[in-house]
Parts: C-alpha cells; structure tokens; sequence
C-alpha cells in the first residue's frame, strides 16, 4: 500500500515481537508507532519514535476518536472473537482520510494434486472446526474484506498471493521464500497442534504426533506443489467523517 501522506500516529494491533512497529518507526522516523498486544514480549531496545504498551485490543480502546493515520493489522487469526468489534473501533479512531491494513494468511495448506481424504483437507478442517468451537474464527482472510467495508472504510482493495511450500518453485526469490516456509511449518507444526487438538477437540498425544507426522511428510512431498494463500486489505476512512 503507498502511503499519500506522512503518517503521525501509528497503531500496530497485535504486535507481537514488534518487528513491524519498529521496522516503521525506522522507516518513519517522524511516526510516533505504539504496538499493542496481550503479551509483553517486545525487546526493551527499540527506536526511539516506537514503544509498546500491554492491551487487549477486544476491550474498549482510551485513545482520542479521529486519533490514528495509520493501523496494521497483521496474523490476528485465531485470537479475535469479534471482528466486527474491532473494525469499528479501529473505525473510530482513524482520522478521516486515514488507513487501515490487515494482512492474514489461510491456515489452509493447499495443494491442486490431492484429493478430499488428503492429510492437508483433513488438518485444514480440524482447524477450522477449532476455531469455531473458540469462538475465534481462523477464516478472517476471507472475510475481513467485507468487513472493513461494513465498518465504513472506503476504496477497499483485497490482494492474494500464493506463497510456495518448500523449493518446488522454479522462480528463484519464491524457492527461498518457499524454504524458509517449510522450515517455519516444520518447527510450528506440533506446537499448533498440541494446544488445538489435545486442548480443544480432546485428542491423545499419540493421536496427534500421527497426524503431525504425516503432515510433515506431505509437506516434504515436492510433486504436491503445496502452498498457502495470504490476503491484504487495505482502506481508508473517508474524509469528512
């Protein structure tokens, strides 16, 4: 997204390790960027124009109204119960003429090679149905689109990538992209799992450790072509409001 004017105050909804808010505040030095999450896991060490502060973003947000030139959004999958919520808010406190970003990938590990009794269609709707019983959705990517626009903004645009898994690739910038999505799916993998399926759909370790493994395997599988899709949606607030 080109940026039409230098923003002032920037919000980072869901931080994080604060690698984006202060990536922007190096970019930006005249941006004052706050980053906010649940955890305090931001390091001490940060640009000067950065800080972060500790803040659900679900609870009622004490900034000013018309506050805002700019609030990203980025991976909030899985740990909003009310989206609707939370674009109104950020709504509120945009100023007219201001933007909004949402960057969010598909959970769903995709590939055109296999069939509806394939390990990725089987993890892809173990997951969904986890987010479902949360009550916080993993499928926001397609519908944050709509969303937003409900909330107000305007001149809405969605874009798609797909992202490769492993080196299938023959475009040489995609089969490192592909690399290291393989490397950060093989180490995420358990993890994911272990909370989901043991915590919240009551499976057995060994269970999951089955199922873990031969998501490994398909994933190492080259000939699959596996891959994920990522959505950005980006808008404005319109002036005057």
């Amino acid at each position: 997204m080109q940026l039409t004017r230098l923003p002032q105050n920037v919000l980072d909804v869901g931080t994080g390790t604060g690698i984006w808010a202060m990536d922007f505040a190096d970019q930006f030095p005249s941006a004052e960027v706050v980053g906010t999450d649940i955890s305090p896991i931001q390091p001490a060490w940060v640009p000067p124009n950065c800080k972060f502060e500790i803040d659900d973003a679900q609870m009622p947000w004490t900034w000013s109204v018309n506050h805002f030139d700019f609030v990203h959004i980025r991976n909030l999958h899985g740990s909003i119960s009310d989206w609707p919520a939370l674009y109104a808010q950020c709504f509120r406190h945009t100023k007219p003429g201001g933007l909004i970003e949402e960057l969010e990938f598909d959970i769903a590990t995709k590939s055109d090679k296999v069939g509806p009794d394939h390990v990725f269609v089987q993890w892809n709707n173990l997951f969904a149905e986890c987010g479902e019983k949360m009550g916080r959705t993993f499928k926001v990517a397609a519908q944050m689109k709509q969303q937003i626009i409900d909330a107000g903004f305007v001149d809405v645009v969605e874009k798609k990538w797909k992202v490769p898994i492993g080196e299938w690739t023959s475009d040489p910038k995609l089969k490192l992209v592909g690399q290291y999505t393989l490397l950060f799916l093989d180490q995420s993998l358990e993890g994911f799992a272990l909370y989901m399926l043991k915590e919240i759909m009551g499976w057995k370790y060994d269970e999951i450790q089955v199922l873990v493994a031969k998501m490994r395997q398909a994933l190492r599988d080259w000939r699959l072509y596996p891959y994920y899709e990522i959505t950005l949606v980006y808008g404005r607030k319109p002036e005057g409001s």
